[in-house]
């Protein structure tokens, strides 16, 4: 799994979501927790008509066992994406690793990290490639 390069609007549904970040972003700016971004953008995608389901459970296998332990996804969109926000001054590594691990967890092949934290929103877009 590696962050692509190409740009979001290679993918329309990945466009829309993070014009929606953007959006939220714009009005709301940086500073407030990662739940008020994550209430912000959920209205927003309900305005946009983007389907998406808010805190997933995700569940994690070991030597095919079911774990008690679950992973929790801000959002799927689409039944397809992983959207992953956060209110952190950067990005890092543990941030980039938390989405890869929640596409490892889903099989799903898109993934979607948004940083509300920065004077501009930060977004980075993920590609399951298992």
């Amino acid at each position: 799994m590696t962050p692509i390069v190409k740009p979001p609007d290679k993918d329309p549904r990945s466009h829309v979501i993070i014009g929606a970040a953007m959006e939220v972003h714009r009005l709301l700016g940086c500073g407030f927790l990662e739940a008020v971004y994550q209430e912000a953008l959920a209205h927003e995608f309900a305005a946009l008509g983007i389907p998406c389901l808010r805190e997933c459970a995700l569940p994690v296998f070991y030597k095919g066992i079911k774990l008690a332990t679950q992973y929790r996804a801000d959002f799927i969109c689409y039944e397809s994406i992983v959207v992953e926000i956060k209110a952190l001054d950067r990005l890092g590594p543990t941030e980039e690793s938390q989405i890869l691990n929640y596409l490892k967890a889903t099989s799903l092949q898109v993934g979607l990290l948004l940083n509300f934290g920065a004077k501009s929103l930060e977004f980075r877009r993920f590609i399951n490639s298992a």
